[in-house]
């Protein structure tokens, strides 16, 4: 009997047999049934149709079978007899044959049997290739040369008789060879010729090796067996000279074998450029078939590899072979194993036909896939040797794509493998192993024996598999976020409860993704990937830039109206999930979260909405409110403008601990809504303020002139609004101007040590500073000049006058007694500045008044140094005035009143100087006036 390939196989010893099977782990009794349902369901699971298959195949399996149970019973083998108990009832159950053979009497053969006997007797009639046997016998080809010497009439029966070929085959390729027969041509000799010959189907196989042709001589005798996959398959001739030249080719269908089979030895026309017939080929074609044809069923043969696969489908049979039961053990085994080598059966086919079975029922699971490796390690081997036949290649080459795509769905479910799962899967809902999953490191070996790993194009296959098994579980975790993105997201209600809902969402959204890069980091550290694999790298691109896609795209339809508590706790968990990357040494990646440039248009939205609304609120303010004041005697509006601001600025908190680059926006924000407050407060005390304007002096160019119109000669008396104004402005410079200043420094502190923008922080803030310094200032000497009019008003209070009427013999008390009116009026004045003003500016206020006092006597000394008559007058008026002011001052505030306070202001100082006649005129410490 032909083996069925072109190579022996290693013979299994007996004794090797014997010791794997001396106690197998499951007996099989010849009784022993096997359940139709199961059976029906391993069948359809496998591959395996029982009904479909060929009794004459079945029996003459089965008879092999016996044959080799005879023969290793007679040598002693311990397993044989399990076969033979019971007239082989072990064999006919597993194949089948219960309605082929004869049964004893009283055995009665069921409905379904009957049925299925008929089916399989009535199967329709399905030709099937076994075996072709090729020999040359001789080979004629016509020198192309003296082709093209022949005379016109011959070339152009050539020329249509190629035209003719498409339509009339049969008759052009008698038509050729009669005419060969009758040219006179000399031919080329056998000798210098060689055919080469290989089937179709092989030419088509992308890794077919280039011995895949074989070379016949013709005369020689030499002999060559190859195995069509089909009918559709044909042999491929091409003749070569001594040259390895192409003369000719030659294509002989499978088909057109079976239609005379006992035409065996024929002439094959050659074909060059397929339309000119160069020449003929004398074949002996043997060949083998199988046919389901019950006309044929008694007068076929089958080959060995056939015979084999039928044992294989019974014995899968008879052990329940499914998808967690795909080891094949026991007396089985030991039977296939004995039946290969017997009968030349190779190694390679037994392994590659299980292989395709187990493909049938693969799941990605630990035992199946650590057997595909068990399998495929001899095989690949064996190719590499260059050892496989045609239907072993044909066979891998299946075997192998299923494996692919088998890998596949192992990395592209990497994280569900579940081997308690009927498919090996489980529900994408099914909570993380932080460990990897038991099938994962027989695949990573399995890809590995499959592909070079250190191949470029191997490593891409891997990470592409691993980046979609990124996205699977990216889709998992954002189908609760679908429909915040979703076009129909705009019939959703935006109320504070559904914003609040979709933010969460979002959170736990960048929370998942976060966990899925943690556990891929743990999963790596197992090393089960090759080094080329960074699995955490690879996936934590696909998880940050499919979430920033996500992130951008809910931002858009739900987008932050302003910092508010769920805003910031999405910015915090996305800038976590950025700081965890950078913990866990993940390079950025191009397109992947990036918080801040997602948030910054609408930060910049929100710091501009805030400065919006603020200054709306200022313009809005065009009057004092009327009868209101705060426990500090300042206005309700600066009190509760800049508690709203300090408020607002709070909630920039989260904003500015991650990027305290806004912190220069919130600044120039900050500025410009002071700015707006204090021309509000003018504003709203724009009657109070205005006798006050003709006495603040107006910067011009750079120097300080006062304004030309003529001054007021009305009499002034201070308003309490007044104070409330004055009382406001010193509030805010040294206490609501300075929580906002502290609060932007401390942000500041933030930016890096070494950035050029930190320098120029603090400027509009103390731009703001100087701006109130200097309104108080010129409010304080506007009220001073005002009181100082008061004091000119009547000829009896002026001052200088009353320095002008002093005489020599004027003493102290003439000097009292001229001053009195002046004094009581000083005190009434000031009495006045204690009721208006807070006790800061009333000191303040009160130094001032007394300096500008003190510059009118200052003033009168220096422009009358040469009368001495009057220094006397001068020195005791001084003296009036430093009683005046600080009794006062004394009085009013008590023990509230500092030292320093008491000290006499610089004109008073400069005018003692000059009595004196220091002429050194310095400065000491009670130079100062309070601003």
């Amino acid at each position: 009997m032909d083996t069925g390939n072109d190579r022996g196989s290693e013979v299994v010893s007996e004794k090797s047999i014997d010791g794997q099977l001396k106690e197998p782990k499951q007996s099989f009794s010849a009784d022993k049934k096997f359940p139709e349902q199961n059976q029906e369901s391993a069948e359809t699971e496998t591959g395996m149709h029982k009904s479909g298959q060929n009794g004459w195949q079945a029996l003459i399996a089965y008879d092999a079978c016996i044959r080799l149970c005879l023969n290793s019973w007679a040598r002693g083998c311990a397993e044989a007899p399990e076969f033979l108990r019971d007239e082989c009832q072990l064999l006919r159950s597993a194949f089948g044959l219960h309605k082929l053979l004869l049964q004893p009497r009283g055995v009665q053969q069921t409905e379904r049997d009957n049925k299925i006997a008929d089916q399989t007797m009535t199967s329709k009639v399905k030709k099937t290739v076994g075996k072709i046997r090729v020999e040359v016998k001789k080979l004629r080809i016509i020198p192309r040369r003296k082709l093209k010497d022949t005379n016109s009439m011959r070339s152009a029966i050539y020329l249509q008789a190629g035209a003719e070929y498409v339509r009339q085959v049969s008759t052009i390729v008698k038509h050729r060879i009669n005419s060969l027969r009758l040219s006179p041509f000399s031919l080329p000799s056998e000798e210098s010729s060689l055919c080469m010959i290989h089937l179709k189907s092989s030419a088509e196989d992308n890794e077919v090796e280039s011995v895949s042709a074989i070379s016949l001589r013709p005369g020689t005798g030499e002999y060559h067996d190859f195995f069509p996959e089909s009918q559709g398959d044909a042999l491929l001739l091409e003749v070569q000279d001594v040259m390895k030249n192409v003369q000719g080719c030659a294509t002989i269908s499978v088909s057109s074998l079976t239609d005379n089979p006992n035409d065996r030895v024929r002439w094959w026309p050659i074909y060059h450029n397929d339309n000119e017939c160069v020449g003929k080929v004398l074949l002996s074609i043997g060949s083998t078939f199988t046919s389901d044809e019950t006309v044929l069923m008694k007068s076929g043969s089958i080959v060995e590899t056939l015979a084999y696969d039928l044992l294989l489908e019974a014995a899968m049979r008879a052990q329940q072979f499914h998808a967690r039961n795909l080891r094949i053990e026991g007396p089985w085994k030991w039977i296939l194993t004995v039946f290969a080598d017997y009968y030349g059966v190779s190694d390679t086919y037994t392994k590659l036909r299980y292989l395709s079975y187990v493909m049938n029922v693969a799941t990605p699971t630990k035992d199946c896939l650590e057997l595909l490796h068990e399998l495929l390690v001899p095989v690949l081997k064996t190719r590499s040797d260059r050892n496989l036949t045609r239907q072993e290649k044909s066979i891998l080459l299946d075997c192998e794509m299923q494996v692919e795509r088998l890998l596949a769905e192992v990395f592209e479910n990497y994280k569900s493998l579940d081997e308690n799962s009927p498919t090996g899967l489980a529900d994408m809902s099914a909570p993380l192993s932080e460990t990897a999953a038991p099938a994962l490191s027989p695949a990573v070996q399995l890809y590995t024996l499959l592909h070079d790993i250190l191949a470029q194009d191997a490593q891409t296959v891997l990470r592409n598999y691993l980046q979609t098994a990124a996205t699977k579980r990216c889709r998992k975790h954002m189908l609760e976020t679908d429909e915040f993105v979703s076009s129909n997201s705009e019939g959703f209600i935006m109320d504070a409860e559904a914003i609040t809902k979709a933010y969460s969402k979002m959170k736990i959204l960048c929370v998942n993704i976060s966990n899925e890069i943690n556990i891929d980091i743990k999963i790596h550290s197992q090393h089960i990937f090759p080094s080329s694999i960074d699995l955490s790298t690879i996936t934590s691109a696909v998880y940050s830039v499919e979430l920033s896609k996500r992130l951008e795209s809910f931002l858009a339809a739900w987008p932050p109206s302003s910092p508010m508590p769920h805003v910031n706790e999405l910015l915090i968990a996305m800038s976590d999930f950025e700081r965890s990357l950078e913990l866990w040494h993940i390079s950025e990646v191009k397109g992947g979260v990036d918080s801040r440039n997602l948030f910054h248009d609408y930060i910049m939205v929100w710091i501009q909405d805030l400065q919006l609304t603020l200054l709306d609120l200022c313009k809005a303010e065009k009057v004092p409110w009327s009868g209101v004041c705060t426990k500090y005697s300042t206005s309700p509006f600066a009190e509760e403008m800049f508690e709203r601001m300090a408020k607002m600025f709070s909630e920039y908190e989260v904003v500015i601990n991650r990027w305290p680059q806004y912190t220069f926006i919130l600044e120039n924000a900050a500025a410009n809504v002071e700015r707006a407050i204090i021309k509000a407060l003018e504003r709203q005390y724009h009657d109070i303020l205005t006798p006050l304007k003709d006495s603040i002096p107006k910067r011009l160019g750079m120097q300080v002139q006062k304004l030309a119109r003529r001054q007021s000669t009305a009499y002034y008396s201070i308003p309490s609004q007044l104070g409330i104004f004055l009382n406001t402005m010193k509030r805010i410079l040294d206490v609501l101007h300075c929580r906002i200043e502290d609060k932007l420094k401390s942000w500041a502190s933030y930016l890096p040590l070494n950035g050029d923008n930190k320098s120029n922080f603090g400027e509009q803030m103390n731009a703001i500073t100087v701006l109130l310094r200097t309104k108080y200032k010129n409010y304080i000497q506007a009220i001073v000049v005002k009181l100082a009019s008061n004091m000119v008003a009547n000829r009896n209070t002026r001052l200088q006058r009353i320095l002008e009427d002093t005489k020599e013999a004027d003493g102290e008390a003439q000097m009292r007694e001229r001053m009195q009116l002046l004094s009581t009026q000083l005190s009434d004045c000031i009495s006045n500045l204690h009721e208006t003003f807070t006790s800061q500016i009333f000191v303040a206020t009160c130094r001032a008044f007394w300096d500008k006092m003190g510059q009118i006597v200052l003033k009168f000394l220096e422009g009358r140094k040469e009368n001495r008559v009057w220094y006397t007058g001068s020195y005791h008026a001084l003296g009036i005035l430093d009683d005046i002011y600080a009794s006062q001052m004394q009085r009013l505030l008590g023990n509230a009143l500092r030292e320093k306070d008491l000290e006499a202001p610089r004109s008073i100082t400069e005018a003692r100087s000059i009595l004196s006649r220091d002429t050194t005129n310095r400065m000491d410490s009670s130079s100062y006036i309070y601003f």
